[in-house]
């Protein structure tokens, strides 16, 4: 480990301390009420608690289930549809209005639609996470395709490389860097949606223990069960990040952060 990284992670480990400190202090110190904001300690030990339960890790399955297939689903997906509409000429601009319109619109915004077609089901995470994640890699996809070389495409072409070579060969090494970047979003996104999912529609998972409590008014529970989805979330982007770099070994940005 270079001395810069764990520079990095004494400094996150600091902030990290000082925020239940802080959390701690507000609670007993009286500038918040312990029934709304229990103490640090507290949370801590409630979240031990729950983390001895079987109920606990069956509703972080199907949370972590319902991530991983709509991620994987819009992933390939995206990959797919980028590497078509970047590669046929025209068609990136003749989708390019159609693709603003609907990139923007906000996942939670098809939550009634999900719950009439799914109801309280995996369907329904799945048709959150698979949209939000779809425009964070599909937008990648589409930039490293434009970002092939126009010599060296024109050079293959002159050489007899077919189309599947030429994706192979040129577009997909040079977009594999943004590739994996939006899968980097769309993992974030995608667990943040699923999340919501089951808070709101009430699909099983971590959210929907997390709204149970709340509505049984197990503070200290439900407070529990957020730091739990806070670190699940971490640990997504520090997989994600570690499968990033394992997979663009080859690439100089990622060479060199290589340890020394």
């Amino acid at each position: 480990m270079r001395r810069g990284t764990g520079f990095r992670v004494a400094y996150g480990a600091a902030g990290l301390g000082g925020l239940l400190v802080a959390l701690e202090a507000v609670s007993r110190l009286g500038p918040v009420d312990e029934r709304f904001l229990p103490p640090a300690s507290e949370i801590l030990r409630a979240l031990a608690a729950e983390l001895a339960t079987a109920d606990l890790w069956t509703a972080l399955g199907e949370t972590m289930w319902g991530w991983a297939l709509g991620l994987a689903i819009a992933f390939c997906a995206a990959v797919a549809t980028g590497m078509v509409i970047g590669s046929v000429p025209g068609l990136r601009a003749a989708t390019h209005s159609t693709v603003e319109f609907l990139r923007p619109i906000p996942s939670v915004a098809l939550i009634p639609l999900a719950t009439l077609l799914f109801g309280a089901s995996l369907g329904s995470t799945l048709l959150l996470v698979v949209y939000a994640s779809f425009w964070q890699v599909l937008i990648q996809v589409l930039y490293g395709v434009a970002d092939v070389d126009a010599v060296a495409h024109d050079t293959a072409r002159s050489y007899g490389l077919s189309a599947w070579s030429r994706i192979r060969h040129l577009v997909w090494p040079t977009a594999l860097p943004y590739v994996m970047t939006g899968l980097r979003l769309a993992a974030a996104v995608a667990f943040i949606l699923a999340i919501t999912a089951e808070l709101v529609v009430g699909s099983p998972g971590l959210g929907l223990s997390i709204q149970a409590a709340q509505s049984a008014g197990a503070v200290t529970t439900m407070y529990a069960l957020v730091v739990l989805a806070g670190l699940v979330g971490v640990a997504v982007n520090a997989g994600v990040r570690a499968l990033e770099r394992r997979v663009l070994a080859w690439h100089p940005s990622v060479r060199g952060e290589a340890p020394r």
